[in-house]
């Protein structure tokens, strides 16, 4: 299942398109992911770099460790990159950036010795839509007469 797919960051400064193999994710629980999102993980998708185009312009980059870069969009503050100082051929893109990031999924957790064993198995809180919070929907209402998509 070879298929181009797009993204980029939140506020559509930064667009890419890159080729996909299969749908196959990943968690990095690493404490430099956390740091970097100000959660407990973030899911990426692997990629090789020849397939990665960026169409508007490349992200900016912060070197997050001796080892990586990553790449972000200094506007909006989108995460979008994991990248190795010293390139292979593969790099990550975050999966939330993806225009359909739905499509993926989580096929191991990476970085485990920080991960936060209560974060990962939550079937059983309660979910709430965003609709049914009225403290979340009359802002958006009042903003934009409807809900973001």
């Amino acid at each position: 299942m070879t298929e181009t797919l797009t993204g980029g960051c939140q506020c559509g400064r930064i667009r890419y398109a890159v080729t996909v193999q299969d749908d196959d994710a990943y968690l990095c629980h690493c404490r430099m992911c956390q740091r970097t999102t100000g959660g407990v993980s973030i899911a990426f998708k692997g990629v090789r770099i020849a397939d990665v185009e960026w169409t508007m312009q490349p992200p900016e980059r912060f070197r997050s460790s001796p080892i990586a870069e990553r790449g972000f969009c200094r506007e909006c503050g989108t995460p979008l990159t994991f990248e190795f100082l010293k390139p292979g051929e593969t790099m990550d893109l975050t999966v939330g950036s993806f225009d359909d990031p739905g499509r993926f999924v989580p096929r191991h957790h990476f970085g485990v010795e920080s991960l936060h064993e209560a974060w990962i198995d939550t079937h059983a809180l309660p979910r709430i839509r965003s609709e049914d919070n009225p403290s979340t929907s009359d802002r958006w209402m009042d903003a934009i007469g409807k809900l973001p998509d």
